[in-house]
């Protein structure tokens, strides 16, 4: 009997060694990469250095100077379980730290570890926490974003979420540049998490801080820009503005403003998001007769009218059965008019005249002529098109000249441009080439960069393409001149000055039709001391929902305020013309 449980229990034993054994040779051999990395995971500290995010720069005269700066700030972790609550409490009531949620929630549940308590706790509040020694309390070193400027630029410039992540403006359309690229901290520890200076496995890549970029737009200019706005829409009784100062001879914006604005350190306060956009760049418009330069430059470029055309204005066409009227009835303006005196009276009639003239036939507007007024629009002028500025922007949308119905009046419509879909900086980056010379430039809001404390401009981009020839810019400049003369308050204008522009008024749509009870404000200017030479160019838009805002009466003046300023600030002496 004692022989036969021996040889059982031998079994047995056998039985209990195989399983070992097999066990064994499964985690040794078949499983031995997965538990040496277990085991390297758990004596391996493994950390992120975070890269510092680039700060933000503006002109002041050819000095760049900070906008948008960094600060060291800390959010404060506590672990619910360790933590002495009453001492905690009081200690936040002697520091003044200002807690993200109650201090009754990191206690709710009564199983909590991990509980964040407070962010962007400045450092001199943090440093009296650490004072207090409380167990349990954990501070993270961390970076916030400073706008010292406060509301100026607030849309170009945009923001840095809780995350992070740039959102809107330059923070949002550069977020890879400015954030650059974090970087890891790998050592191995002993058993008590000490990080030990030997080992093969030790890893230190470091962070690549990002780039501290340089805006093109001149402090000083944006600034004033945005007060004349704000008194104007004051004067106005209107609500909301928007405006661009552009260098016409390479693109550079100098100015790019938005009323109502807000402040981006206090973004979380905004309470209608819509004030985060840059209506500049991102909200397609009709801005209406300012686009009849456009299409006189291209019949003149074709050579098929000049300023001194002539057609018999009779206040009214009909294009597809539509009457299409002039927004001046003057009767000293019917019968044969030139096309000088259409663009000063902002005669529709003359525009689609043009049109006729450019497909061909002066009777009747043809498949030839729309062809041709879509390739200038969108393929000379960039109009309805991304014109490539270092900012997120809107398209737009110009119609198919051939495809769809009712053509021909949608561009007669164009011609004084409704029944289109406009950015301000695609028509005041077009304008610039009915100016510079021909040359139309993709229009940038980033002049280079700082290194090693000293500004490093980009390189100089030239002229993408030449969109009209030097002189049809020449006759075009004479023409806005022209134009200018002839429209109310003019002789606020700086005397000694050669300036021009065009006005806009343009009719909503609400509900599928256009309205009659309200209206967007539109100008489009550039002034200089010479005839030849312009120093700047600048487009304003004014406006408020359910009123008509007529151009000549709010956008005109706004610019003469605006170019009056740029006149001293620039510094421009009085030219001989």
């Amino acid at each position: 009997m004692e022989l036969r449980r021996a040889k059982i229990f031998r079994k047995i034993l056998f039985l209990v060694v195989g399983v070992i054994s097999l066990r064994l040779f499964y985690v040794q051999i078949l499983q031995h990469g997965e538990w040496v990395a277990k085991a390297e995971e758990q004596h391996t500290l493994e950390n992120t250095i975070s890269a510092k995010r680039g700060e933000i720069y503006m002109m002041d005269g050819d000095e760049p100077v900070e906008v948008v700066m960094n600060e060291t700030v800390y959010t404060v972790i506590i672990d619910p379980m360790i933590v002495n609550r009453e001492k905690l409490e009081a200690a936040i009531s002697k520091t003044g730290i200002e807690t993200t949620t109650k201090v009754s929630e990191a206690f709710s549940s009564g199983e909590l570890r991990y509980f964040i308590l407070a962010k962007k706790v400045p450092r001199e509040k943090m440093l009296k926490l650490r004072e207090e020694e409380l167990g349990g309390v954990y501070i993270k070193e961390e970076t916030s974003r400073v706008y010292p400027e406060g509301e100026l630029a607030a849309q170009v410039l945009g923001f840095v979420n809780a995350d992070g992540e740039g959102q809107y403006g330059v923070e949002g359309a550069l977020n890879k540049e400015l954030k650059g690229k974090d970087g890891l901290l790998k050592t191995i520890a002993d058993v008590n998490q000490v990080a030990l200076s030997i080992g093969d496995e030790n890893v230190k890549i470091p962070a690549e801080d990002g780039e501290n970029v340089v805006l093109s737009i001149d402090r000083n200019i944006q600034k004033n820009v945005e007060r004349i706005l704000r008194e104007k829409l004051e004067e106005y009784g209107k609500d909301k503005a928007a405006a661009i100062v552009m260098n016409p001879n390479n693109g550079e914006i100098l100015a790019m403003a938005n009323i109502p604005t807000y402040d981006p350190a206090k973004y979380t306060e905004v309470e209608d998001a819509g004030v985060y956009m840059n209506r500049t760049v991102e909200e397609p418009y009709e801005p209406a007769s300012v686009c009849k330069a456009f299409t006189f430059a291209t019949g003149i470029e074709l050579g098929v009218m000049t300023p001194e055309t002539t057609y018999y204005n009779q206040h009214v066409t009909y294009i597809d059965g539509w009457p299409i009227w002039n927004a001046s009835l003057n009767d000293s303006l019917y019968g044969t008019q030139t096309m000088q005196v259409a663009l000063n009276w902002s005669l529709n009639t003359g525009s689609i005249q043009a049109l006729r003239l450019i497909g061909g036939n002066a009777e009747r507007i043809t498949e030839e002529g729309r062809k041709r007024l879509y390739d200038f629009y969108v393929n000379h002028f960039g109009l309805g098109t991304f014109t490539g500025i270092e900012l997120y922007e809107a398209e737009g949308l110009i119609g198919d000249p051939v495809e769809g119905d009712g053509r021909d009046s949608l561009y007669a419509n164009m011609t004084f441009g409704q029944n289109l879909q406009v950015t301000m900086i695609q028509v005041i980056s077009g304008y610039a080439t009915l100016i510079n010379g021909g040359k139309y430039y993709t229009p940038t809001i980033v002049k280079g960069k700082i290194e090693n404390g000293k500004l490093v401009e980009k390189e100089k981009q030239g002229a993408v393409r030449e969109a009209i020839s030097a002189e049809t810019s020449k006759t075009m400049r004479g023409m806005l001149y022209g134009t200018r003369a002839m429209q109310r308050l003019y002789g606020n204008d700086r005397a000694g000055y050669y300036i021009g522009g065009k006005t806009g008024t343009a009719q909503v749509i609400r509900d599928g039709k256009y309205v009659m009870d309200e209206s967007v404000a539109t100008y489009v200017g550039f002034g200089g001391n010479s005839q030849d030479l312009s120093d700047y160019i600048v487009m304003v838009r004014i406006w408020k929902d359910g009123q008509t805002t007529d151009a000549q009466m709010y956008a005109l003046p706004t610019f003469t305020a605006i170019s009056n300023y740029l006149i001293d600030y620039l510094k421009l002496k009085p030219g001989d013309f």
